[in-house]
């Protein structure tokens, strides 16, 4: 049995997911604090009776307060609460597809050399979709890389790197992210959780996501901008290649950094250039 409940959207009527609902009894002391699921419902603990205070924040909305009863059986409710966008917080792309644009999106993986420096590597073949959707939090991605296309500035490495020893891009061609998740942080920040799928390994991952706005492009479409960050374990990948350059030093570090800038395109294909 349930105590409090409320149901939690936007003023469009969105569920909000991730809302977190506080109750203080008349002292201010806490007696529950609940979470709302994914449509946007959220319950405490059956409550003794009396009147108590409740507050619902959720990242990139104002709070809301509100005064709840709880009869004799232990429950009561709030009703439906809308939640509005707090001051500040940024306007989200329009619903809808929206598809990378490679020519101004590049994937850059950074990685230790000899412990002493870092080897930046960019990969120039991306592509994907985004399909936003309200709320947000049920959009999803879809990217693809191309693993050949990958280039730190000297062919040598770059073939080395290509190679079976790295990421075998004969066998393996493509790199793939398939979002699962979607959580935001703040107005315009968000985690984004998905699976990659890298040197025939698949293993999830979480992006750091961060959102840059959207707005018309001089050539009549509609784009949207993003910057995303990971730190991947490429032991995770079976990438194990290990060689010593001297004792206890290993050529290329395990732990891979991933910088992610991409334009995405309204629409379900790129428009001819």
């Amino acid at each position: 049995m349930s105590g409090l409940h409320a149901q939690i959207q936007t003023a469009e009527g969105w569920a909000v997911e991730g809302t977190v609902l506080t109750v203080t009894d008349m002292t201010g002391q806490q007696v529950a604090r609940a979470v709302s699921d994914a449509k946007g419902a959220v319950d405490t603990s059956p409550l003794p009776p009396g009147v108590y205070t409740a507050v619902l924040t959720a990242a990139g909305y104002n709070p809301v307060a509100r005064t709840a009863q709880i009869g004799s059986d232990g429950t009561g409710s709030l009703g439906e609460i809308p939640l509005q966008p707090a001051a500040g917080s940024v306007e989200l792309p329009p619903p809808g597809p929206w598809t990378i644009d490679p020519m101004h999106s590049t994937v850059v993986a950074t990685a230790r050399h000899l412990g002493i420096a870092s080897i930046r590597a960019r990969f120039s073949d991306v592509s994907g979709r985004i399909t936003v959707r309200r709320p947000p939090e049920q959009s999803t991605v879809h990217a693809e890389i191309k693993a050949a296309s990958l280039d730190s500035g000297i062919k040598m490495r770059d073939d080395h790197l290509r190679s079976p020893e790295f990421l075998d891009v004969d066998a393996f061609p493509t790199i793939a992210f398939e979002s699962t998740g979607l959580r935001q942080r703040s107005a315009d920040k968000w985690t984004l959780l998905g699976e990659l799928t890298l040197h025939g390994e698949r293993r999830a991952v979480e992006l750091d996501l961060s959102y840059g706005g959207w707005g018309p492009d001089p050539w009549g479409g509609v784009r949207a901008a993003f910057h995303a960050e990971a730190q991947l374990h490429r032991n995770d990948f079976a990438i194990n290649y290990n060689a010593m350059v001297r004792a206890g030093v290993a050529a290329v570090g395990t732990t891979v950094k991933i910088e992610i800038d991409v334009e995405l395109v309204q629409g379900e294909s790129l428009p001819p250039m």
